[in-house]
């Protein structure tokens, strides 16, 4: 019998994605259709087929991607991107793109209160694929005994002598520009989810302070509300203009 257009490329593509790592972005369809030498109406029946199957998935801003559940980041404690990629059952791996000692910009120097600082710059990796770019700044005098290899091998909480109290976790939205485009391996312009940590030590002192970028297709964040505390108020929200 002779096959259809259509099921020829779904079968390629199912071929591809069971090859390809959870969360990976496929080509285009404009791309899909040069390379298949097929209308993208053809192109994206096809990739309808392959979603049916669950295989992959869309969503507005990258694209179609290999079908994958999110990483739940729970946020009733304090922890790390491995930890939570371990919970999750990937496989955590990190690469340090930039360690340097520096002035810090104006918003941390007002969050730290420090006029030089380490900065380190990192991709946090989730089975292979980019899951997170993460700029991490800690106080010169404490991260003057540091080195590259040990924030490549370890997170600042396991490096920083002393006890943390806690931190202050903000989360918010924005958009990929062309460097953290190219480093998490999605489009310009596609959504991202941003967090801003400020850690402090147990005398309630800031001594980290991060800035997460996500692919806003890889993560989601889990609270839960217990029921036995005063219920929320419109205090409790920030409006960010």
């Amino acid at each position: 019998m002779r096959s259809i257009r259509y099921q020829e490329i779904a079968e390629a593509l199912r071929e591809r994605v069971r090859n390809a790592a959870p969360g990976s972005l496929l080509p285009s369809e404009s791309e899909l259709s040069a390379e298949f030498s097929a209308s993208r109406v053809t192109v994206r029946r096809a990739l309808e087929l392959v979603r049916d199957d669950g295989l992959i998935d869309a969503r507005q801003g990258f694209g179609w991607f290999v079908a994958t559940e999110p990483v739940p980041q729970r946020l009733e404690s304090l922890g790390t991107i491995e930890a939570q990629l371990e919970t999750s059952g990937r496989d955590a791996q990190r690469r340090v793109l930039e360690f340097a000692f520096e002035k810090p910009p104006a918003h941390v120097r007002r969050v730290l209160g420090v006029a030089k600082v380490l900065r380190v710059k990192r991709v946090n990796l989730a089975d292979g694929e980019p899951f997170a770019v993460v700029t991490v700044w800690c106080p010169a005098e404490l991260g003057e005994r540091l080195s590259l290899s040990d924030v490549e091998r370890h997170p600042f909480y396991e490096l920083l002598d002393g006890k943390l109290r806690g931190a202050t976790q903000t989360i918010g939205a924005d958009i990929a520009h062309a460097d953290e485009a190219d480093l998490l391996a999605v489009p310009v312009g596609a959504p991202l989810l941003k967090c801003r940590r400020v850690t402090n030590d147990a005398d309630g002192r800031p001594i980290l302070m991060s800035e997460h970028l996500f692919p806003a297709h890889r993560t989601e964040f889990v609270v839960e509300l217990p029921n036995d505390v005063p219920s929320v108020t419109p205090a409790g929200l920030r409006l960010v203009e």
